[in-house]
């Protein structure tokens, strides 16, 4: 069936201010653009915008969808403004709650708090006496209780594996913080959630992004929940014709072989294989994101790389024999210049790019190196407005020129894709796309952090539109509205690039088009 789009605005994305009147769609694709006159008369049926504004459907570059749906439904603990706040919110949980069962929360954020404190295990354990575990909103720290602790055997005499730290107090004592790879002993005890159950999250997932306008992401979730088979058919089970969404899944470095190995089908166009993933370093608010010198406000810390540069090697060896590219989280200039170390080694395979993800701390250096290579870029816009004020004060002044310098690496002409880290940061491409522009939470008036990195509207709408279609090698056929183009449309009530700055928040989504086919209508 034709299908002709009209009476609204229609950005093209080719462009900065780039307008059609109309276009028309059949089986998915865009066939033609014009003007309403042109086009009416090859029209089955006429979708009527009433003045909406339609872009080509926003892509999230990159976010952990079945993540998120678990964030939906468990106990967020990302709005505490303090420690008082989330022993409350930690209080009146789960009253129901078995001694046999996890207590599992999401997202604190002592940075949030004015004092910065952080829980004690005793103090969970005035929660519950079922085991805790709370996930740090970097996701590379938790808290446990006491009785966590116990089950993971970690006492006083235990010592930090390679790739972690158990924090403690004066006497030795673990104090239930717990880092990077030390978090992993407690994780690992949790009972590995279903089919079923993984099923349920994205679901709810799918539904949530939809509703903000979402028509596609890169998504990681392969590799941690045991075997790839349940995430995998998951996904299957959320996502096809049904329920149109695009997702490209990252394999985790922990089960890739086997995915390569036992030859793993997905569903394409809508779920699809992307690079094979691994982490390099940690986070800024945890003091584990790697850096070349010490944190400004932590002299005795580097931070730490949770992978040795032989087990990096290894890592990269072995997407190479499979004639694949990688995907690498690096937040610290160190952590880029090891990942950038074994790219030079072990080139990428023809016509694929290898993918940096979060870039927050680069040098003059580590740019000249990466405009060399075969590179594209996952950035967070919202990580402007969640680490500052306080990541300046951890960077010290000299490393802050090349900090989320987003306008910077975008003028160097790198392949730059917009997403949100969810259920690290708020999943909402609205909010990304603010945070771009202005450099601030929203509702504050100053000039925005480091003000010269502001990005214009054009520039950070395509960052969720072109910029993450490039990412995925799709910018011939997505992100743009041209013929031959998927029907991929993210229709607003409100012209971004024409509103206040604080108005682009507000804008409510009208409908969500994934291959010509309305998914979510507001």
């Amino acid at each position: 069936m034709k299908i002709l789009w009209h009476n609204g605005l229609m950005y093209t994305m080719k462009q900065e201010g780039d307008q059609i009147e109309a276009l028309l769609t059949e089986n998915g694709k865009i066939m033609a653009v014009g003007s309403y006159e042109e086009l009416k008369g090859q029209a089955d049926k006429e979708i009527d915008l009433e003045g909406s504004v339609l872009y080509p459907g926003f892509i999230d570059s990159h976010m952990h969808m079945i993540g998120h749906g678990e964030k939906l439904l468990s106990l967020d603990l990302a709005k505490a403004s303090s420690a008082d706040e989330m022993m409350d919110m930690l209080m009146g949980a789960y009253p129901d709650l078995k001694l046999d069962e996890w207590f599992i929360g999401e997202g604190w954020n002592e940075n949030n708090f004015s004092d910065k404190k952080i829980l004690t295990r005793q103090e969970l354990d005035m929660v519950t006496d079922s085991p805790m575990i709370l996930k740090r909103t970097c996701r590379h720290a938790a808290l446990a209780n006491s009785k966590a602790l116990e089950l993971a055997g970690i006492s006083k005499d235990t010592p930090d594996p390679e790739d972690g730290v158990i924090m403690r107090d004066a006497a030795g004592e673990p104090t239930g913080y717990l880092k990077e790879g030390a978090q992993e002993i407690v994780l690992a005890l949790i009972p590995e959630p279903t089919e079923q159950s993984l099923t349920r999250a994205l679901q709810k997932s799918v539904d949530d992004l939809l509703s903000l306008g979402l028509t596609g992401a890169v998504t990681d979730d392969l590799g941690y929940y045991g075997d790839y088979t349940n995430p995998l058919q998951a996904f299957k089970n959320v996502i096809g014709e049904q329920k149109k969404f695009r997702a490209r899944l990252l394999r985790r470095s922990t089960v890739f072989k086997q995915l390569m190995e036992e030859q793993a089908t997905y569903n394409e166009p809508w779920i699809e294989p992307g690079e094979m993933k691994f982490f390099i370093d940690g986070a800024l608010g945890g003091k584990t994101a790697l850096l070349s010198k010490p944190y400004a406000d932590a002299a005795e810390t580097s931070g730490m790389a949770v992978v040795t540069d032989e087990e990096i090697d290894k890592l990269v060896t072995l997407a190479r024999k499979h004639g694949e590219a990688i995907a690498v989280h690096v937040i610290g200039d160190a952590a880029v210049e090891k990942a950038l170390d074994a790219i030079e080694k072990h080139p990428a395979p023809k016509d694929k790019r290898d993918r940096l993800i979060h870039v927050n701390v680069l040098r003059d250096d580590l740019v000249e190196r990466m405009a060399k290579l075969p590179v594209i870029l996952d950035l967070q816009p919202v990580f402007v407005s969640s680490d500052f004020p306080w990541v300046m004060d951890r960077l010290g002044e000299e490393r802050l020129d090349w900090a989320y310098a987003w306008k910077k690496l975008l003028d160097r002409g790198f392949i730059c894709g917009g997403g949100s880290d969810a259920p690290i940061e708020e999943v909402d491409p609205l909010l990304g796309i603010y945070a771009a522009t202005t450099r601030r939470k929203p509702g504050e008036n100053h000039k925005g952090y480091l003000p010269d990195e502001k990005l214009s509207r054009f520039e950070a709408v395509g960052l969720f539109t072109t910029g993450s279609a490039g990412t995925i090698g799709k910018a011939d056929v997505r992100g743009k509205l041209a013929p031959g183009f998927d029907a991929d449309f993210t229709v607003l009530d409100k012209d971004l690039f024409r509103v206040e700055d604080e108005e682009i928040v507000n804008a409510n989504v009208v409908m969500t088009v994934v291959a010509g086919e309305v998914m979510y209508r507001g």
